[in-house]
């Protein structure tokens, strides 16, 4: 493995430290479409969109700052696992180049040890379980969450299977790279989603979410 440039690879100066629809009151009558990516088969990615609604089991409209807030909330689980993407960004610098303009951010989210945890407490009380914040808010910071929640077990599996060469190795790299892309799309699309006033719900952690959301 090839050691790369501090500009090809911002992940080498960071320490590499561990981490249905929702309800809502309505007046109006409203109909949802679903974009769907991926086959049938297994979990998919859906984006539901907002037209018309009166069932108390859909969310409610987001206005601007809503959006701005729940597609901010995403950063916060790729940033507590930015570092499983070291070995993509060694062999592909694109990655790096992608990642640069957040360097600052990324460091300063890593600074203290104890950061992670206390974003953690401080988006599922203030946030999560404040009812002044709308349940598109809410919805969307529970999905950031739980997908950090996540985190632990790729954590546990290095530190239980501690390899540095052959095929255990391979896989280490194989399952940390999964991991990290996977972290990168829910970004992207999670993100994406709430700008435009969508409702993104993610593989895996959508159905967990929502169940949190009173």
């Amino acid at each position: 493995m090839s050691v790369c440039s501090s500009m090809s690879c911002p992940l080498l100066l960071l320490r590499t430290t561990p981490s249905q629809a929702m309800t809502g009151l309505s007046p109006t009558p409203r109909t949802w479409t679903t974009t769907r990516t991926g086959t049938r088969m297994g979990p998919t990615f859906v984006c539901l969109s907002r037209r018309n609604s009166n069932n108390g089991d859909e969310p409610s409209a987001a206005d601007p700052p809503d959006r701005l807030i729940s597609a901010v909330v995403y950063f916060y689980p790729f940033f507590d696992g930015i570092q499983y993407g070291r070995y993509l960004i060694t062999q592909y610098p694109t990655f790096g180049s992608l990642i640069y303009p957040f360097l600052p951010s990324i460091r300063a989210f890593r600074s203290f040890p104890l950061n992670s945890f206390l974003v953690f407490v401080t988006l599922y009380f203030v946030v999560v379980r404040n009812q002044n914040f709308s349940r598109y808010v809410r919805f969307n910071t529970m999905q950031a969450i739980v997908l950090d929640v996540l985190l632990i077990f790729p954590e546990l599996l290095e530190r239980t299977f501690s390899v540095r060469e052959g095929i255990g190795f391979d896989l280490l790299m194989s399952l940390d790279s999964t991991v990290f892309l996977y972290l990168l799309v829910c970004l992207v699309y999670g993100s994406g989603c709430c700008l435009v006033g969508k409702v993104p719900r993610l593989p895996i952690v959508a159905e967990a979410a929502e169940k949190q959301v009173l």
